[in-house]
């Protein structure tokens, strides 16, 4: 057989995503000055987003797809890493962790974000999970000297290693009992063999569901994400929030829309009861939490519960809502902990909620910006995240879920409480000290387009909307 190069067309951002790792690794040991790099990580990115458009296509025998669904979500992955690298460039100066790796690590990872939503085959969603995994575990724990970052990344570590072995598990059942690892060849075969109802099919839906669910924080599966997200550097829990979170979701889509399409009644029967538990716990949790990181990882694990309503709807319009509500999630989330880095400074740490107090009076800007995103996370209208759960809620409705929204809704009311908690003390409260903001252009802009973004799609969110129905058209 001779050999046939294979389209490499689909593959483009992959490829110019790891020779910009790369170089950036290399740069490193001749550029002194981390802003630079910093600079050289965002050009870099933007020329992935550039020929983004032109990928469209399959190669490797169908293993890595590049369509609209993939393309939409390596777009919130450019947009996350654009919005962390210009939130970081001041603030790991800040905690003494200007290293060039910083950012190379960064992109490692996004490329194994991107590969996951590419994928498939369940062999090429492993190796992007792995690559980003191990990427963000180091990320969680970049600030050697403190003990806390430490425990973020061990704690990251071993349950995501956990969760690797459920999925790999979960895949070993599905090649044993069908004999193909490929996403379209699974579904076929449990058609074709009238597999619904299998106990091994079963078994290794749920092991699916368990090892996906650890990536997204639902509970009970969820118990890293607290104490990562307060432990790691804040623009790395910033980053882990959103991009994860996102490749998580992109797989989710794929694993069980596509695989497992045929048997949606038994996986919507795993999955409602995970949504339900995750918005529960969530909300609920997040209500006694005194630390701004903490109450924010509690509040992220809330949202995936929202997010897993579009997933278990099935419906073509529950795709365009979750990736609608990624995209809105990552503006909303992003803004919120660019100005968690401004409060923190030489000798303040600034994770307590009682550190806003008295905010408005101070920094009346900063205090504002809070108040925007702090709307947009409770889902007040007219911000983005009122439409980002607006759109998910009548998609599960239009689907038969009407009871399970009921519920989202009655815990997004108590979501009101943690949320406008920190707007009162900003708003209410006299200060009792004078913050000092850390402050640059990076952060600056950082701040300027996250507002934008959550102000304007929830006051026009056709754009948007239009968009991610058109990327899952052809899902």
């Amino acid at each position: 057989m001779p050999f046939v190069m294979p389209d490499l067309r689909p593959v483009l951002p992959e490829i110019v995503m790891t020779v910009l790792a790369l170089a950036i690794l290399l740069a490193d040991l001749v550029i002194k000055r981390k802003e630079t790099i910093a600079f050289l990580s965002i050009v870099g990115v933007a020329l992935v987003t550039y020929v983004l458009p032109g990928s469209m296509g399959t190669t490797f025998n169908g293993m890595f797809l590049s369509d609209g669904y993939s393309m939409f979500f390596k777009l919130i992955f450019m947009l996350n890493v654009i919005l962390t690298v210009l939130i970081s460039v001041k603030y790991i100066v800040i905690e003494k962790v200007n290293f060039g790796e910083y950012y190379a690590l960064i992109l490692f990872s996004t490329l194994g974000m991107m590969l996951m939503a590419s994928a498939g085959d369940l062999i090429v969603l492993y190796l992007g999970l792995e690559l980003m995994a191990l990427s963000t575990y180091i990320l969680a724990g970049f600030i050697r000297y403190d003990i806390k970052s430490n425990e973020a990344a061990m704690k990251y570590f071993l349950l995501g290693a956990f969760a690797s072995a459920f999925l790999l598990y979960g895949t070993s059942m599905i090649y044993g009992l069908t004999g193909t690892t490929d996403l379209k060849a699974i579904s076929a075969y449990i058609v074709a063999n009238g597999l619904s109802g299998n106990p091994v099919l079963m078994l290794s839906m749920i092991l699916f569901a368990v090892a996906f669910s650890f990536k997204i924080a639902a509970v009970p599966f969820h118990m890293w994400a607290p104490d990562a997200y307060e432990g790691a550097p804040t623009s790395i829990t910033a980053f882990m929030s959103v991009g994860p979170k996102a490749a998580g979701f992109a797989v989710l889509g794929r694993v069980f829309l596509i695989a497992f399409g045929s048997v949606k009644l038994e996986w919507s029967a795993v999955l409602v009861p995970i949504a339900i538990l995750t918005m529960g716990v969530g909300n609920i949790v997040a209500l006694s939490q005194t630390n701004i990181k903490r109450m924010l990882a509690y509040s992220s694990i809330a949202h995936a519960g929202y997010i897993l309503l579009g997933i278990i709807a099935g419906t073509s319009d529950g795709m365009a809502s979750v990736l609608t509500y990624m995209l809105i999630y990552a503006f909303m989330n992003i803004g919120a902990f660019a100005v968690v880095i401004m409060l923190r400074s030489e000798g303040f740490k600034g994770d307590n909620i009682t550190d806003y107090e008295g905010l408005s009076k101070t920094h009346p800007l900063a205090a504002a910006l809070m108040l925007v995103f702090m709307f947009s996370l409770t889902g007040i209208p007219p911000t983005a995240g009122f439409m980002g759960k607006f759109y998910v809620f009548m998609s599960a409705i239009n689907a038969g879920y009407t009871w399970v929204v009921i519920i989202a809704v009655m815990f997004s009311a108590i979501s009101a409480y943690f949320y406008l908690r920190v707007v009162m003390y900003m708003y209410m409260k006299e200060p009792k000290e004078t913050v000092q903001l850390s402050t640059s252009p990076a952060i600056g802009l950082a701040l300027a387009i996250t507002v934008i973004a959550v102000l304007f799609i929830g006051i026009s969110p056709s754009t948007v909307v239009n968009l991610a129905r058109a990327a899952v058209s052809g899902f």
